[in-house]
């Protein structure tokens, strides 16, 4: 296992800076995703803490060495890409244990190790495959599986599941953590999708613009996101953001619809962040909630996903119960003032008095 520290690394390309100052500590054993939206640059924080990538500024460390300019092949790393990189004229057997062999390692010990990992992600009856005989999961358990063998002190994962069908990838996720609990190697995991991030870390770093906007554990994240983009970016369906104005009788809406709570004391312009599942389906003769029309009704079995229009703006509504409502409905929807969450002018986080 390991311990990297990040210190104000950054990077520029001609000039240009895509990584900003990032600080991070990643303890022994843990799962960290770095996630973010395309071109936030996480592949390229990665990538420097792989080696791939020259540092322009700062410095990562490993176990308290830093390691700037030590060559990829000397920092004991194992990284897993999204297009797999397997070599096509060799066998999964070969794949698996080539760099094993390139480091001299006997055949007998080779073999084993190929076994272990073989067995562990279950391509063990394929161990005499070419690449091109295999699917997309098992191409992706294979380039996993040349990873293990290495028994590294550090596992990088780039977008490794992006590739894969939908069914595969939650399969997938489940595989990955089971692997991590076993093995206990410390995991660096870059992905965009956000799923991805809430169901397998230990601890998410948010980043946006080069920069760490929050680092948290994911329910931390979510229940308390410290601003509109993290608050926006993390749940899925996402947290429906209001704009909210002072009114005659408190604070409105911006189409001037009394809200009927705010926090005390906050600034006179606001936006309330409500996640959808925090919001109630009403009867359009109901005394309490705010007007809106149903534009979609998606029953999905165990849920049903609706967007409405509430004034100029769609706000989406995730329901437990069968709705019989349908598109074109007038309805009220009700926020949970107990879970609304509140920002300011400037996006960020203030705590309602």
């Amino acid at each position: 296992m390991a311990r990297v520290t990040l210190r104000d690394v950054r990077k520029a390309f001609d000039g240009q800076e895509v990584v900003r100052g990032i600080s991070a500590e990643i303890g022994d054993g843990e799962f960290v995703v770095l996630v973010g939206p395309s071109g936030c640059g996480k592949s390229t924080l990665l990538r420097m803490i792989a080696g791939l990538e020259e540092i322009t500024a700062g410095t990562v460390a490993i176990d308290g060495a830093v390691v700037n300019d030590v060559p990829p092949k000397d920092r004991d790393i194992a990284m897993v890409f999204q297009n797999y990189a397997l070599y096509p004229h060799m066998t999964v057997a070969e794949n698996m244990g080539f760099s094993l062999r390139l480091r001299g390692v006997d055949k007998r010990s080779i073999e084993a190790a190929v076994a272990r990992a073989a067995a562990a992600l279950e391509v063990a009856h394929l161990l005499d495959r070419t690449p091109r005989q295999l699917s997309g999961g098992q191409r992706q358990r294979v380039a996993m599986g040349r990873a293990i063998v290495r028994n590294p002190r550090l596992f990088l994962f780039d977008e490794p599941l992006s590739n894969l069908d939908a069914k595969l990838r939650v399969q997938m996720r489940t595989e990955l953590r089971e692997l991590h609990a076993r093995l206990g190697v410390t995991s660096i995991y870059v992905t965009h999708d956000q799923i991805e991030a809430m169901t397998m870390a230990d601890r998410i770093l948010v980043l946006r613009d080069g920069r760490v906007e929050q680092q948290g554990r994911p329910l931390d994240l979510y229940d308390r996101p410290v601003n509109t983009f993290v608050a926006g970016f993390l749940g899925s369906p996402a947290m429906n953001l209001l704009d909210v104005v002072p009114g005659p009788d408190g604070v409105a809406l911006a189409d001037g619809t009394p809200l009927g709570f705010a926090p005390r004391g906050g600034p006179a312009r606001l936006t309330l962040g409500v996640r959808p599942e925090h919001l109630r389906l009403l009867p359009a003769d109901a005394p309490q909630g705010l007007p809106a029309r149903l534009r979609s009704v998606e029953p999905t079995g165990s849920e049903t996903l609706l967007v409405a229009q509430m004034g100029e703006r769609p706000v989406t509504v995730l329901a437990r119960e069968r709705v019989t409502a349908r598109a074109g409905d007038a309805v009220r929807l009700l926020p949970d003032p107990g879970q609304a969450h509140w920002f300011d002018g400037e996006g960020q986080r203030i705590e309602a008095a």
